[in-house]
């Protein structure tokens, strides 16, 4: 019985991937390989975007970028590592910081996602405009790390309403707003230096904290529900004292 000639084989199928060891310049390559993955994506979006065409932007020839991805969906695989699943670990360590209030932990959370987008505003978007294109192996990974997010803003934030330090809101409700706004900087920011960068990541930080920071006199082990009436009479003591200062109200 013959033997099939391995000459004959399908050259079409890629090599089985080298894995060389670990290496400053290995890690230089491959964020290159992701970088210029990243803008061809955004320019001619996934589907759009050959092997050949990274290997080309990169300088590299196509077997050797073998070397470093197996396939586009591998590439996708990274960046979905690092922009979702890097975030809610992140967020995770600085949650489980118990020696700083819920407030000091809250700013930080978002100050570090905040970052992350305004500096490299084009992977967020890619990634949001790669959801379809996920391999199955990766959709729930992904849905996880979404969820993983949340469940941390929503658990400090709601450290912060049992503590009497931010005001009764729902703390899930609260979560989606301070991710929403962590989220629209990579749709309105222009990246700048990282100067910049960090700027923006301040001020949304500050916006996000004092959105649920409480100004209630209450004591913190008061009943949320009690917070809440004492900020209601509050204000409405304010609006009163401010329709009693309007010009050419008396009489």
């Amino acid at each position: 019985m013959a033997t099939a000639n391995p000459q004959q084989a399908d050259d079409s199928s890629p090599p089985a991937p080298q894995r060389p060891r670990s290496t400053a310049r290995r890690d230089l390559v491959e964020q290159q390989i992701i970088a210029e993955a990243t803008r061809l994506f955004a320019e001619r979006g996934f589907s759009g975007t050959s092997l050949q065409d990274i290997a080309d932007a990169t300088g590299m020839t196509r077997p050797a970028l073998y070397h470093y991805i197996k396939s586009k969906d591998d590439v996708l695989a990274r960046l979905v590592a690092e922009l979702a699943h890097g975030p809610a670990a992140e967020l995770r360590r600085i949650r489980a910081a118990e020696a700083t209030d819920p407030a000091a932990r809250l700013y930080e959370m978002v100050y570090r996602v905040a970052q992350g987008h305004a500096r490299n505003p084009e992977r967020f978007q890619l990634l949001v405009r790669s959801e379809a294109y996920l391999p199955n192996e990766l959709v729930e990974p992904y849905r996880k790390s979404r969820r993983d997010v949340l469940k941390e803003f929503a658990g400090v934030i709601g450290e912060g309403v049992r503590s009497g330090q931010f005001r009764p809101v729902d703390p899930r409700i609260a979560a989606l707003s301070v991710i929403g706004q962590c989220n629209w900087i990579a749709w309105w920011h222009r990246p700048g230096t990282d100067d910049e960068a960090d700027a923006v990541a301040r001020a949304v930080a500050d916006l996000a904290v004092a959105s649920v920071l409480s100004s209630s006199s209450e004591p913190a082990e008061a009943d949320p529900a009690r917070r809440a009436i004492a900020m209601l009479r509050r204000d409405l003591d304010f609006l009163e004292r401010t329709l009693d200062a309007r010009p050419g109200d008396a009489g």
